[in-house]
């Protein structure tokens, strides 16, 4: 893969990685917000066409592979993880993305995303999480809310959901990152972050479903209410939001609580100061928790980003190392050594 764009190397627009094909969403969809702001950011960071790889299972946001002008796979339901770990390890050079949804990611393959994060493959996961089966007309997911009417729960769910920036760090993600579907600016600057990263890069980002859970994420997207509800998490800053930025996140024991900074109990030397690459994880999982808590602002941003060895550098280390140690092999050598047995 470039790193970098040189003379010889034509300079894409985020038209060039659209395929042209009709884009089959709901209008409205959030869906549409993500794909615009992926091309973006695949032009920006000067992939060419043949690099990157977009591979996804199923449900709506999996129709993505579609409408990029990339490789690209439709797997299936809950197995985009499996089948993009092995086209990782066979094309190690090639950037490998994963699309998905919370019904798809957080469910039937929920067992491939957790050994994804642990084993650190080298993937970015972008989980669309609208918190609702969409494809399958309104059934709640892994992500719907304790109560939740739906087809499927008509007088509530009565379901704990999942956290998924919780799970991924709990799965030792290098990478974890959220943003919303109505922040293209910020959208994009995770996306170039999770771009950069060497290993896991997870990022949740939160989706409107327009036809089935319309308005889920309203006090994070309406003008009127989203800096009192949104916390911009920045590396070495302050935590610090609200219209007039005087709202400070401190902490109590482990536990985070809103602060005045106006009240003349509390100063700005108080709040916490983020730290993406705090190797312990430890603040990264409390502003995970952060979200479950309704009189705290939901943390946006990059939660964790720390370097370690992938599964894939590991895996080619190791076979470098024994190749020294014993010479290369052969198929036949393979098939005829070790336990075996015969039969008559």
């Amino acid at each position: 893969m470039t790193d970098k764009i040189d003379a010889q190397t034509p300079k894409l627009t985020p038209k060039d990685f659209s395929s042209g094909a009709d884009v089959r969403w709901c209008p409205g969809c959030g869906d549409y917000s993500i794909l615009a702001q992926v091309q973006r950011t695949f032009a920006k960071i000067g992939y060419q066409k043949h690099e990157p790889i977009v591979i996804s299972g199923i449900g709506c946001s999996s129709r993505f592979p579609y409408y990029m002008s990339t490789y690209g796979f439709h797997g299936i339901h809950g197995r985009a993880p499996a089948l993009a770990t092995g086209v990782k390890l066979a094309l190690p050079d090639h950037p490998v993305w994963v699309v998905s949804g919370d019904g798809d990611l957080m469910s039937i393959g929920g067992n491939h995303f957790i050994h994804a994060c642990r084993k650190n493959m080298d993937l970015k996961m972008l989980l669309f999480n609208n918190r609702i089966y969409g494809l399958t007309k309104g059934q709640y997911s892994p992500t719907s809310e304790k109560g939740k009417i739906t087809k499927t729960s008509p007088y509530g769910s009565i379901d704990y959901p999942f956290n998924p920036i919780s799970l991924a760090l709990g799965s030792n993600s290098t990478f974890v990152a959220r943003t919303i579907d109505h922040e293209p600016k910020h959208m994009q600057m995770v996306l170039e972050k999770a771009a950069e990263h060497v290993g896991t890069a997870f990022v949740e980002i939160f989706q409107n479903c327009v036809i089935f859970n319309h308005g889920a994420f309203n006090p994070l997207t309406d003008k009127e209410t989203k800096e009192d509800h949104l916390l911009y998490l920045e590396d070495g800053q302050p935590m610090v939001f609200g219209k007039n930025k005087d709202k400070g996140i401190v902490l109590k024991g482990f536990e985070p609580v809103v602060v005045d900074l106006n009240d003349g109990s509390h100063s700005i030397d108080e709040v916490l100061v983020h730290h993406e690459k705090d190797e312990s994880g430890i603040l990264a999982f409390i502003l995970a928790h952060m979200t479950d808590h309704p009189d705290l602002p939901t943390p946006i941003g990059v939660f964790r980003n720390v370097r370690k060895e992938t599964y894939g550098e590991a895996l080619y280390r190791q076979i470098d190392e024994v190749t020294e140690k014993k010479g290369k092999g052969t198929l036949e050598t393979l098939l005829s050594e070790g336990n075996i047995w015969e039969v008559k």
